[in-house]
């Protein structure tokens, strides 16, 4: 028998309705106004009809940004007057409400039923209902009915019940420069499309700027997609552990909007307290502490690339970084000024620096390997291998990925050792991208892009690989069928930071992610621990690289292999 929990919420006053108290307070308040409205003009989700209603306080002044609250499933828990009073007695800010309706696609002539968004649009994780508000409705309404919003995501919230509750958290959390402050009632995180997936990427996820309230109650909804009950409470845990600004109201209420209209006037003080002062990020796990500096963010450092890719380091610390499609390489120094370092890579992919100083490359154009001495003159080093990812071990023997030459056909990682002999060690992976030799160098660790491993392969004293297995789990976005993970380098701890399309997801000797760092660009396509004292990581994204400071030291394969750390869980 499950214990019945009660939890009393209280922030700034007691929970109470608005009415009865605040006339006795003062004055009634002045009323906004509210005009109802249809949408159609979807391209995020084509041929959707929705209705919504614009609430306009009033003291909105046009010369100044209004705030904005959206709400899922139209208006809810008495929001309009909610607001009246509190604007008034400048308990939140002067706040425009947006209250829309999930959108429904008619059915063709002669059928009877509509195709229903709610749960595509509301539970799907992703950005698309984000890109709905942010990109097609708000604009909108801001031209049609001539309104001053602002863009600041401190300036906004967002609230919505059961499905309307996790959408509400996912647009948070994929646009968390677009809305701070969300509302969560009888939120479903739930194995419908993936939602009960959040807890664990809220604890892996570098934190970002979110305050969140949660309400739910212990008869919620307990059915084939989850617990709702439990979820909500696993989804408070995760964002507490993690340092979120985060509270919440559990009662015994069930899969309804009771409890939380009682509470709405005092969730609404609580979301919007101390504004304008702006919602911060939690410090995060004891992963994320152990890894990253405070106040230290991604920053470009060279931008404009058609695609930059694969930075590599070399023993100074500068990082040498390819664009394929140009054709060239370049190097940043150690004072963070960029030049060009080879101006006919011949479209080189990957590369890595030697324990001899040169830089080796796979000059995919001309299926070569070519090492390159410190002028840029270049000595081929093998023929006949259309090169991708590459390493180069303290031993100089090399590794290289090749993938597939014909769809259906398996990738090739090659071996080329000291004297030169090329032999070809493994064709068991889909599509091997990036590779990294561990810290200790006993193993290789390659990357599948088309899959959600990294395979680690034990390296025999000949150099060929054994004992292959799919050894790190990497996480995969909604919006993708797989995890898109290129290159790989390693720190002095044994972690392996992989390029994905999540960011950054660190792993640890044990092939678990406990890290995932997002990037401003998206996608991550290659990575390298550079600077002088190798506490700088370097990430390419689309034609940008990002660096970061950060606590750890990279691993450099051309040094003496290092053994590695204890990291916990």
């Amino acid at each position: 028998m499950r214990q019945v929990i009660l939890t009393v919420f209280v922030v700034l006053v007691c929970v109470r309705g608005v009415s009865a108290d605040d006339k006795a307070g003062g004055p009634a308040p002045s009323k906004g106004t509210i005009t109802h409205h249809q949408f159609a003009a979807s391209k995020v989700f084509p041929g959707a009809h929705r209705a919504y209603s614009v609430y306009v306080p009033a003291q909105y002044d046009p010369s100044k940004p209004a705030c904005v609250y959206v709400s899922q499933d139209g208006i809810q828990y008495n929001a309009p007057a909610v607001f009246d009073q509190l604007i008034q007695a400048k308990a939140m800010p002067v706040t425009v409400g947006v209250f829309v309706q999930s959108g429904q696609v008619p059915a063709p002539p002669g059928h009877a039923a509509a195709r229903l968004n709610r749960s595509f649009e509301y539970d799907s994780l992703g950005d698309a209902y984000a890109r709905f508000l942010l990109d097609e409705l708000l604009p909108h309404i801001a031209r049609e009915q001539k309104l001053n919003l602002s863009q600041d995501g401190n300036d906004r919230a967002i609230a919505g019940g059961s499905s309307g509750g996790i959408c509400s958290f996912t647009v948070a959390w994929e646009r968390p420069d677009a809305f701070r402050r969300v509302f969560s009632v009888v939120g479903s995180y739930a194995a419908f499309r993936g939602g009960n997936a959040y807890p664990t990427l809220i604890r892996k996820f570098e934190p970002r700027p979110i305050r969140i309230f949660l309400q739910d109650g212990l008869n919620d909804l307990n059915i084939a997609g989850g617990d709702w009950w439990l979820a909500n409470q696993e989804m408070e845990r995760a964002l507490r552990f993690c340092g979120y600004e985060v509270e919440h109201a559990w009662g015994n209420g069930g899969h309804d909007s009771r409890q939380a209209t009682e509470i709405f006037p005092d969730v609404m003080r609580w979301l919007w307290k101390g504004w304008p002062a702006p919602v911060k990020a939690g410090a995060g796990s004891n992963h994320h502490r152990d890894i990253l500096l405070p106040n230290e963010a991604w920053k470009p450092v060279a931008r404009g690339y058609q695609c930059a890719t694969a930075p590599t380091t070399n023993a100074r610390g500068e990082v040498f970084f390819n664009d394929p499609p140009a054709g060239k390489t370049y190097r940043i120094g150690l004072d963070g000024k960029v030049g060009v370092f080879l101006a006919d890579s011949k479209h080189a992919v990957g590369q890595a620096f030697g324990p001899d100083g040169r830089l080796y490359a796979a000059a995919a154009g001309a299926q070569q390997i070519l090492a390159y001495d410190a002028e840029g003159h270049a000595t081929t080093i093998a023929e006949g291998i259309r090169g991708h990812g590459l390493i180069v071990g303290h031993d100089g023997g090399i590794y290289i990925t090749s993938p597939p030459k014909s769809e259906g056909q398996p990738s090739q990682i090659w071996r080329i050792g000291r004297s030169g002999e090329k032999s070809l060690v493994d064709t068991g992976l889909k599509r091997a991208t990036g590779l990294a030799l561990t810290c200790d160098q006993g193993f290789l660790e390659v990357a599948d892009s088309s899959t959600h491993w990294l395979y680690s392969y034990r390296i025999q004293a000949d150099g060929s690989l054994a004992d292959r297995q799919r050894f790190d789990y990497l996480h995969v976005p909604d919006t993708a069928d797989d995890s898109g993970a290129d290159g790989i380098c390693t720190d002095q701890s044994g972690r392996r930071y992989v390029a994905t399309r999540m960011g950054v997801q660190v792993s640890d000797l044990e092939g678990r992610v406990a890290c995932i760092l997002p990037l401003p660009g998206g996608q991550v396509s290659g990575l390298c621990f550079g600077g002088e004292n190798l506490d700088t990581l370097f990430a390419t994204c689309g034609g940008t690289v990002y660096q970061r400071k950060v606590k750890v030291r990279g691993a450099l394969a051309f040094r003496e292999p290092v053994k590695p750390g204890r990291v916990g869980l």
